[in-house]
């Protein structure tokens, strides 16, 4: 089954009366990384239990490769789960948490040994397998988690905000790990987050599930330039302007901040501080609209109160409407 992509055709999930998920279908190729990228509550962890077998879906269907996994109990579907909690075993050492897979699958010890030695000289731990988990960092324990997964011969990987609990400080680099030691397998792998800029860094391509249903699929440049509805473009981090009865998806970044009178909108400043390269200026509109501006951390602080103007650079129109996109 090497090399199979994993299919969702129409899944449905409720809980008790309230449905959760709604006629979900996408495809995910071998060796590809679809990010599902939602707020929470939208229902990215209840998809991926689905598909792991430990939550029965109402109605729909689930294939890796040829083989229909919908009905399969999750020890038989060959699907790897890793979550924001490691849940290693804790009365294990990190060698044995790895080892624990292939021991399953009736691996020799030889074998066995060869491949804890792999993945940890390719996570970067081999200093650590006699270690066990409470002597770990957040950011260890989330390698460990990944190579016990990758141990077992999985052939879909499901991966649920796993760096969710990561000191901010060590986020990037681990994502950069794991997304060079996936890259090496012919997996298909989903990875599900609330934050836009991980999500936009892994994704070879990217799902937005709003409130249990896909609102749009495609290449992160895509979906991160194009946005086409409000809310699309304001989980991307855009600010949604109305101009002449128009709507208009900003960046804070395509945003100057100009004399009043002179640029296409005007308010007042709210708040100006630094935010590492760039300075953030808070703007409330005479409606009520609160809009960010990222400028320069050159720029001389602007005193809150003050009026000022606001131009762009750039700008989408987009529409009030949650209008589905087909999976592509």
């Amino acid at each position: 089954m090497s090399g199979s992509s994993l299919r969702v055709e129409r899944l449905v999930a409720a809980w008790g009366k309230s449905p959760v998920l709604r006629d979900i279908s996408f495809e995910v190729r071998a060796g590809e990384t679809l990010v599902i990228l939602g707020p929470n509550g939208s229902g990215k962890s209840t998809l991926l239990r689905c598909i792991a077998g430990l939550e029965t879906p109402v109605g729909g269907r689930i294939w890796l490769g040829e083989e229909e996994l919908t009905r399969l109990p999750t020890f038989r579907r060959g699907v790897g789960l890793v979550s924001q909690e490691p849940s290693l075993f804790l009365h294990r050492t990190v060698a044995e948490n790895i080892a624990y897979g292939p021991e399953l699958r009736g691996l020799s010890r030889e074998e066995t040994d060869a491949r804890i030695r792999e993945l940890a000289t390719r996570l970067g731990f081999s200093g650590l397998l006699d270690r066990r988990p409470g002597q770990l960092s957040g950011g260890e324990q989330a390698r460990v988690a990944l190579a016990r997964s990758l141990a077992a011969s999985p052939r879909a990987l499901l991966l649920d905000e796993p760096f969710a609990a990561i000191d901010p400080a060590f986020r990037s680099g681990l994502r950069a790990e794991f997304r060079s030691v996936l890259k090496d397998r012919e997996l298909p792998v989903i990875h599900v987050t609330h934050d836009r800029e991980e999500g936009l860094f892994l994704a070879d391509r990217l799902l937005l599930l709003f409130d249990g249903e896909v609102h749009a699929v495609g290449s992160p440049q895509e979906l991160f330039r194009t946005p086409r509805t409000v809310r699309w473009a304001r989980f991307l981090g855009y600010n949604v302007l109305s101009v002449a009865h128009e709507l208009h998806a900003v960046l804070p970044s395509d945003l100057s901040v100009v004399p009043p009178g002179t640029g296409r909108l005007r308010g007042k400043v709210t708040a100006f501080g630094l935010l590492g390269s760039t300075a953030g200026v808070s703007v409330r509109l005479p409606d009520g609209t609160l809009v960010e501006v990222h400028l320069p951390a050159s720029r001389n602080t602007i005193p809150v109160g003050e009026e000022v103007g606001l131009e762009w650079s750039r700008s989408t129109p987009v529409t009030e409407e949650t209008t589905r996109e087909p999976p592509s």
